[in-house]
C-alpha cells in the first residue's frame, strides 16, 4: 500500500502556483492516508562516483510528484528506480515547445504552422532563413523561445523589421516561429487531463488587449462547456506524450476547429479549480494511487 510520496519543487524559484499545487495535493493525499513531503531539486543531491555508479540519498518515498523541470534530477531519480509523475521524458518533451510539436507531428493533430529557428553559434544572422520564414508565414508572426512558461518569451512580430530584430536578439536561443491564429486572439481553452483523460476545462479570455490568453498576463477563466472535439485533440496529444498530468492549450480556428497550441506538464490548478469547481487535485491523487496499485 502506498504510504509516502515526495514532491519536488525548484529550489531557486518556487512559484506561488507550484506551492499551491503542492498544498492541494498534500490535502488530497492526506485524505487517502498518504503523506507528501516537500523537497527541492537542490535537496535531492546525487552524483556519479568514480566507479560510474549513480549515487544519492535514499528517499523515503513510494513515488515522486515532480513539479519541476530539472531534467538531470528527474532522469537521475528514474534511473535510481523512482516512479515520477510526470515521467522525465514527458517533461522534457513539454518543456521544449519545438520538441512538443515535433513529437506530435504527423499524428493527425492540427497545430499552427511552425518553423524551428536554426542552431546558431555565431554572431551572424541568416538572410535566407528570414526570407524562408516570410515565404511560409504571413505577418503578424508569433515568435517564441522554446523554453518559457506563463506566456513569457512569446512575442507577436508585425513586420520584416520585427522579424529581423527578433532573430538578431535571439539567434543564440532555441526558438520557433508560428502562424498567428487571429480567430483565437487573446482566447483559448485550457484543458486539464489526468492519465490522458479529460478532468476539467475553462475558456481563457484576455480582456486587456494582449494576444496571449494567459491568466498571468491579464487573462481570466470562464466556466463553459468544452466542445468534444477540443477534448479529443487534448486527450490524444497528452496520451502520445505519455503524460500522467497535463494542461493543454487549444486555440479556436477560423471555422471553430481546435488547433493545439501547447502542452504544459505542470499546469497550475488554482485557477481552474476555482472557475470550474472541479477537484483536480483529488483526481490526480486518485490516479497516482491507482497507477501504483496496478503496478
Amino acid at each position: 500500500m502506498t504510504k509516502n510520496g515526495i514532491c519536488i519543487l525548484n529550489a531557486y524559484d518556487i512559484l506561488p502556483g507550484a506551492e499551491h499545487f503542492f498544498e492541494r495535493m498534500s490535502e488530497e493525499f492526506a485524505r487517502l492516508n498518504i503523506a507528501l513531503e516537500k523537497r527541492t531539486n537542490a535537496e535531492i543531491f546525487s552524483y556519479i562516483d568514480s566507479s560510474g555508479a549513480l549515487v544519492g540519498e535514499k528517499l523515503p518515498a513510494d513515488f515522486v510528484l515532480y513539479l519541476d523541470k530539472d531534467l538531470y534530477a528527474s532522469y537521475g531519480l528514474e534511473k535510481r528506480g523512482y516512479r515520477l509523475f510526470n515521467p522525465a521524458q514527458a517533461i522534457e518533451l513539454c518543456d521544449d515547445k519545438m520538441r512538443t510539436h515535433l513529437a506530435l507531428a504527423s499524428q493527425g493533430i492540427r497545430m499552427p504552422k511552425t518553423i524551428a529557428g536554426p542552431l546558431n553559434y555565431s554572431t551572424n544572422s541568416s538572410v535566407p532563413f528570414v526570407k524562408a520564414v516570410e515565404a511560409q508565414l504571413s505577418f503578424p508572426i508569433v515568435a517564441k523561445e522554446n523554453f518559457g512558461s506563463l506566456g513569457a518569451k512569446v512575442y507577436l512580430l508585425s513586420n520584416h523589421q520585427d522579424l529581423v530584430a527578433f532573430e538578431n536578439i535571439h539567434r543564440y536561443a532555441p526558438r520557433l516561429y508560428q502562424e498567428f491564429i487571429a480567430s483565437s486572439r487573446g482566447m483559448d481553452y485550457r484543458i486539464i487531463l489526468v492519465g490522458g483523460k479529460f478532468v476539467a476545462g475553462m475558456k481563457r479570455v484576455n480582456h486587456q488587449g494582449d494576444f496571449r490568453s494567459n491568466v498571468a498576463l491579464g487573462g481570466s477563466g470562464e466556466k463553459v462547456e468544452i466542445p468534444a472535439e477540443f477534448i479529443r485533440i487534448a486527450e490524444k496529444a497528452t496520451s502520445l506524450l505519455h503524460l500522467d498530468y497535463a494542461g493543454a492549450d487549444v486555440l479556436i480556428g477560423p471555422k471553430g476547429e481546435p488547433i493545439l497550441c501547447e502542452i504544459n506538464s505542470n499546469a497550475f490548478i488554482q485557477g481552474i479549480e476555482k472557475v470550474t469547481g472541479i477537484n483536480v487535485a483529488a483526481a490526480y491523487a486518485r490516479y497516482i494511487v491507482q497507477t501504483l496499485s496496478a503496478k
